[in-house]
């Protein structure tokens, strides 16, 4: 049986150009041997598995190499790389801090600092996990590693930099290594298999790079597991039964059902995934991280940002095309929520599936926000806004000059009724001609009208009116000196995507009648406490008592924000929230509570108490 090297060993990078995921690093190292700019010490630093002690057996075999390439790398043919290779030079001196980490090794270490090298121009020590070294061992490491002989360069190696003490960091030139790519350890991984003659799909290869976490030490580590469970096919369905791991197609099916508000489909496809052995919070979890991809595929620009194979990025673009975005921001919320109450709930089970029937509901919430908004009946609030409106426009409209030549109407016109303009929907509201003394009118300066008419909304509504539709303007017709329209409708001239104090009320309190019917009773208590008032700039503030009720309302403030900016047709507002600083006064509940009330009325009854020495109870 013929000896079994791990990937992890046998496909470790021997030059600069072969280190993965560390361009920057290796750059700065092959710069300072070319310009004969090395420092005494190093410390590299980083993640496990990242490349810290490969990059310095490669800086180590590099600085003595005897023809050292244009390249700046080791030429692989001197006596001294191939004394380096075979494990036999005498120039390179490794140490483990974990098992060597007491004052007598770092002094065995300095002994053997004072010898010059045999063969080459520097000796050199490397001491990983230095970060295990005592507090004496390092105080006595001190004085070699700031004035060390000139043949001798140390390259400490850490995971945990923070716990070596900083007399240390400041005698070292630090190296911070990064987690290695998902993309770059996936095409490493294929090298291999290509390599080994392993067909692996590329899909398999990118779960086993998430999985590893940014290194690259475990990535081949599980490669080889996965080869010796699946042989020479590697298949993204043989990686995901052995790791563990939900599939991407259970996310996407329960995403579909969700848009569909089928409510038993995504309980089924739930109770599934119990079944085959996954627990409940990895579901929940994931599912946020699947709407956070989804949110992310919406647009060109952050589609990079996904961390998965070609194939699942083109199901992550398709999907999050019939995803509104504020279904994934409340989708976002009640999972997040849904996992951040996971560990208490005692019913866990049924915590994660009430979390899928509210997002099932999710879109039906969101259409009827929308008919609540597009309702307008005569006795709506609607209505009495508009009428109040009417009023003001009556009140400050200019007098209106006597004319020349009045005509009065025949008397059949005043009995016949108004005929109907025929640029306005049956369920529009005019002005009927009863109501007003036109007589009067001709003949004597305009009066305001004592009671509100009742007010022709002269628009042209393509579909049912909603709030964004009221900002609409006027026709010129409609805005001629002398018409009903023009002298008493609502004065629709101002900017699109202007609104007023009482479309805002409105629309705040049908968001506030949706929270209502999820239960959301907290918000609603809040949200309905006071009302919003509308400053400049589009900017809303809205008062709250404390910190909690700031807190509850951060939540949902993405999702009122995007509801108020698509009602009122005005995607500038702002909403900011200041907590209430004015105290009421504390009502006196207790013996002492109130006996210190009476007594800043009357110090009287201070004298009469600790005179008598009275008890308040």
């Amino acid at each position: 049986m013929e000896n079994f090297v791990v990937s992890a060993r046998k496909y470790r990078p021997a030059t600069f150009n072969t280190v993965i995921g560390q361009g920057t690093i290796t750059g700065t190292l092959k710069s300072a041997i070319k310009s004969h700019h090395l420092a005494q010490a190093f410390l590299f630093c980083g993640p496990r598995g990242v490349g810290k002690t490969t990059c310095a057996r490669i800086l180590a075999k590099a600085i003595n190499c005897l023809h050292i390439t244009d390249a700046t790398e080791a030429c692989e043919q001197c006596e001294s790389c191939k004394s380096f290779n075979s494990g036999q030079s005498l120039n390179v001196y490794e140490l483990d801090a974990a098992s060597n980490n007491s004052v007598d090794d770092i002094r065995n270490l300095v002994d053997q600092v004072r010898f010059a090298p045999q063969l080459g121009s520097f000796k050199v020590y490397i001491i990983d996990e230095v970060h295990m070294l005592s507090t004496a061992a390092f105080n006595a490491f001190l004085k070699t590693l700031e004035e060390p002989p000139k043949h001798a360069i140390f390259i400490l190696a850490t995971t945990e930099k923070n716990k070596i003490i900083p007399t240390i960091l400041s005698r070292c030139q630090i190296f911070d290594f990064n987690r290695i790519q998902v993309g770059d350890i996936s095409a490493h991984l294929a090298f291999i298999a290509k390599s080994e003659g392993i067909h692996a799909d590329p899909d398999a290869l990118h779960i086993i790079a998430q999985k590893a976490d940014g290194a690259l030490r475990d990535a081949c580590s599980i490669f080889d597991q996965m080869v010796s469970f699946a042989g020479n096919n590697l298949t993204y369905k043989s990686v995901i039964e052995n790791l563990n791991i939900l599939d991407y197609d259970y996310y996407f099916k329960v995403t579909e059902a969700l848009l569909t508000e089928n409510i038993p489909s995504a309980l089924l496809i739930f109770n599934e995934i119990l079944e085959n052995g996954f627990d409940g919070h990895n579901f929940i979890t994931g599912l946020g991280e699947h709407f956070r991809n989804l949110l992310v595929g919406k647009d060109i620009s952050t589609l990079q940002l996904l961390e998965v194979s070609p194939n699942i990025k083109d199901q992550y673009k398709e999907q999050s095309s019939k995803c509104s975005l504020a279904f994934l921001l409340r989708a976002l919320s009640v999972s997040n929520a849904c996992d951040a109450s996971y560990k208490s709930s005692k019913n866990q089970r049924l915590q994660v599936e009430l979390t899928l029937m509210q997002l099932c509901s999710v879109s039906s919430s969101e259409a009827e926000k929308k008919n609540e908004l597009i309702k307008v009946r005569p006795k709506s609030a609607t209505a009495e806004t508009t009428n109040a409106a009417a009023i003001k426009t009556a009140k400050t409209r200019p007098e209106i000059a006597p004319n020349p030549a009045p005509v009065h109407p025949p008397a059949s016109a005043k009995a016949a009724p108004a005929a109907a303009p025929t640029n306005v929907q049956p369920e529009v509201h005019t002005i009927q001609p009863e109501a007003l003394d036109l007589k009067h009118i001709e003949t004597q300066p305009a009066q305001p009208v004592p009671v509100a008419p009742q007010v022709a909304h002269t628009h042209k509504y393509k579909s049912s009116p909603s709030i964004s539709q009221f900002t609409g303007k006027m026709t010129t017709e409609e805005k001629k000196p002398g018409t009903l329209a023009g002298e008493y409708a609502v004065n629709y001239d101002k900017p699109a995507g202007t609104f007023t104090q009482d479309l805002l009320e409105l629309a705040w309190d049908s968001y506030c009648r949706q929270i209502r019917k999820n239960e959301q009773l907290n918000l609603y208590s809040t949200l309905t406490f006071r009302k919003p008032q509308l400053k400049e700039n589009f900017l809303i503030e809205f008062t709250i008592e404390n910190k909690v009720q700031e807190e509850a309302l951060e939540t949902e403030k993405a999702g009122l924000l995007v509801f108020l900016r698509k009602e009122l047709n005005n995607f500038a507002i702002t909403l900011k929230t200041i907590i209430n600083t004015v105290e009421s006064e504390r009502k006196p509940y207790t013996s002492g509570d109130k006996f210190k009330r009476m007594a800043e009325k009357n110090p009287a009854l201070s004298r009469l108490k600790q005179q008598f020495d009275l008890d308040l109870e």
